[in-house]
């Protein structure tokens, strides 16, 4: 187990009410840096995405630092304005 895992295990365990949403926001987070990872690595900024998306910078900020309840079709929008494929796994 990662330093990082073991870490966020053992605060869980000592603070539970602190850590009762921690993977909802964790894989929220993710998403985010996902997102602004596709972003960057099409050489793309916020405003362009937005562009694309005909929606504001904000929106995009948004999405990126805040990934929370997006929908999947704004999703699919987005992976494409930045040239990639949603790809969606359930576990």
């Amino acid at each position: 187990m990662s330093d990082l895992k073991q870490f966020i295990k053992n605060c869980a365990q000592q603070h539970p009410d602190e850590f009762k949403d921690f993977d909802k926001e964790y894989a929220a987070f993710k998403l985010g840096v996902l997102l602004k990872q596709a972003r960057s690595e099409a050489g793309l900024t916020q405003e362009d995405v937005a562009a694309r998306l005909k929606t504001t910078k904000s929106a995009i900020s948004r999405m990126e630092n805040h990934a929370r309840d997006i929908r999947l079709s704004t999703l699919e929008r987005f992976a494409a304005a930045v040239g990639r494929q949603l790809s969606v796994t359930l576990k």
